[in-house]
């Protein structure tokens, strides 16, 4: 009896002892394994974390960099940099909204970088000095129901065509979404406040509803429930992904993007903003547009030097030339208006 128990406790330390050694060689191995020293950088965005965390993680996959996401109203990106302009260890780069760079710019609180990659970037995408570079755009496209487009004659392919045309309209509410906002003050400073409002007089009729989300009205015209949506062209994308019947049209007359882009923020070590600049590039890559698209995120790049660039079909849309500098009061007083004159007119 006392020699079982003695064999028991015996073949118990043997284990205990193996086991020990094991997971020691193991946590050896795996930190051997480990890059030496990996590094760290912060990103200020105003995208949500879904997407930027696509982004994040398949960059640190690539390059052994882990990308903090510190996701942010644009508004509170601009509060960020300004308290860390004066400091050594803040966030590197900033990813967001172009009005947002362009605001951060003019205030100062990022620093030039002109590299020959992001120097490919057409000059309409970029600030001249290099402060922040555009990395994609989604425009405003008209999304067809294929069914009901061989029913035409004539496609509608301008916004006044599309005014004039007697098919049921999907369009996400202005009041609703920053994109959809964006093409009404891009069609202010284009068009002039007249003909905008003429324009949407003309369409107001003919909306089956007022969406609150981007995604909707595309939905609504895969299902046949609207012939035609008003929406920027990644939801479009991802519901013909999907194998809803739609066909795109790009306004010929132009229209508006929502252009996303990057930025070195002042107040960041210089090993974070090597790492930084490293990065940036790295988001005007295919990579960057592959891993975006394997999670369902279709945007149009704006590196000539791409393979996503040269495969688009539509890579020669019009955009509006005009630039829609509206101040918050001003963007205020236009939606009333259009709420005022076309919503309510009725």
């Amino acid at each position: 009896m006392r020699r079982s128990a003695f064999l028991a406790g015996l073949m118990a330390a043997i284990l205990i002892l193996v086991v020990g050694m094991t997971l020691y060689v193991s946590s050896r191995e795996k930190k051997a394994m480990e890059p030496p020293g990996r590094q760290t950088i912060s990103m200020l965005t105003t995208l949500p974390v879904e997407t930027a965390s696509v982004l994040a993680n398949a960059y640190e996959e690539y390059a052994g960099v882990r990308v903090e996401i510190i996701s942010l109203s644009a508004d509170d990106v601009l509060a960020r940099l300004k308290d860390q302009s004066g400091e050594k260890d803040g966030a590197a780069i900033v990813l967001a909204d172009s009005a947002v760079l362009q605001k951060a710019a003019a205030e100062g609180y990022l620093i030039p970088y002109i590299s020959e990659t992001n120097d490919m970037v057409p000059a309409s995408f970029r600030q001249t000095d290099g402060y922040w570079t555009g990395v994609w755009y989604d425009p405003v496209v008209f999304a067809i129901n294929r069914d009901y487009m061989k029913t035409l004659r004539l496609v509608p392919d301008t916004w006044q065509e599309l005014s004039r045309t007697k098919a049921r309209i999907g369009v996400t509410d202005f009041m609703a979404a920053d994109a959809s906002a964006n093409l009404l003050y891009s069609q202010m400073a284009q068009f002039g406040d007249t003909a905008t409002l003429a324009i949407w007089r003309g369409i107001h009729p003919n909306v089956v509803q007022y969406a609150r989300y981007l995604s909707n009205p595309v939905r609504q015209a895969g299902m046949g429930e609207v012939d035609i949506a008003i929406a920027v062209e990644s939801e479009a994308l991802r519901y013909i992904h999907d194998g809803y019947p739609l066909k795109l049209v790009y306004p010929a007359d132009g229209t508006s993007a929502i252009l996303t882009g990057t930025g070195l923020a002042l107040g960041a070590s210089a090993q974070d903003t090597a790492n930084a600049k490293a990065f940036a590039d790295w988001l005007l890559s295919d990579d960057a547009q592959m891993a975006l698209q394997g999670q369902n995120f279709y945007f149009l790049t704006t590196n000539p030097d791409t393979v996503a660039y040269k495969a688009f079909a539509g890579k020669n849309i019009v955009l509006f030339s005009q630039k829609a500098y509206f101040t918050k009061e001003q963007k205020k007083a236009l939606l009333d208006r259009w709420v005022r004159e076309v919503r309510l007119a009725s």
